[in-house]
């Protein structure tokens, strides 16, 4: 470790960082169909691809979030390398609304530590995966709409970029609703998660080799069902 990475605790801190939180679905529901054992084995394909790439190795930062029984922080930010994949299980209802916000502040908290850092960042991704829809907010109410204004405005404010993956029986009425139009829900084919991480991990890998604010085209989608 570098003496400049020693002081302000971030790995490579001389390279620019594209931080991604992994928002997951932990609910009882995903026991079913051995989901939640091809999450677990996608998340070490996730790993075990980027971390082959020089840059991205240097560059992808990676934080989980679970909602099920609650909304927890798995894994706080970290380089690839220090990333250890989790072992999850499934309990509880599915809390997405309290988990999206979540989000909303672990990513705005490591944008505020890169700047106080001098480091130069891309745009964070919020990676979300349900197989659901949320329990804790209904269309409507007053969390819902605190919520969907936050992934608009963000979205189009440039503050992160906001994909949802939906797995069956996934409400794919609400995902649409939350989601820009531009970037909606995809349903995922059930037998491909190890395809979805390894897309997701070719994507890190493109935009981390890109330079910041440079428009990157991401891989086809070959794991989605359909996209809406």
């Amino acid at each position: 470790m570098t003496d400049l990475a020693k002081i302000i605790d971030i790995a490579n801190p001389e390279e620019s960082k594209v931080a991604v939180v992994l928002l997951l679905d932990n609910s009882g529901s995903m026991s079913e169909n051995d989901k939640i054992n091809q999450l677990n084995k996608g998340l070490k394909t996730f790993k075990e691809d980027i971390i082959e790439n020089d840059l991205a190795r240097k560059r992808v930062e990676v934080a989980i979030i679970t909602f099920g029984d609650e909304v927890k922080i798995i894994h706080d930010f970290s380089s690839i390398e220090q990333f250890e994949p989790p072992y999850l299980k499934t309990d509880g209802l599915t809390p997405m609304g309290d988990a999206i916000l979540k989000a909303f502040e672990l990513i705005e908290e490591r944008k505020e530590k890169y700047r106080k850092s001098g480091i130069n960042y891309y745009r964070p991704w919020i990676f979300m995966i349900t197989d659901g829809e949320p329990t804790d907010m209904e269309p409507g109410d007053k969390q819902w709409e605190t919520i969907k204004k936050l992934v608009h405005i963000g979205e189009e404010e440039k503050k992160f970029l906001f994909f949802s993956v939906a797995v069956n029986p996934a409400n794919m009425e609400i995902l649409n609703e939350l989601s820009l139009p531009d970037r909606p829900p995809v349903k995922l084919k059930i037998t491909k998660f190890k395809e979805l991480f390894k897309w997701l991990s070719d994507s890190l890998i493109s935009v981390s080799s890109s330079k910041v604010g440079e428009q990157v085209a991401l891989p086809s989608i070959g794991w989605a069902e359909i996209s809406i």
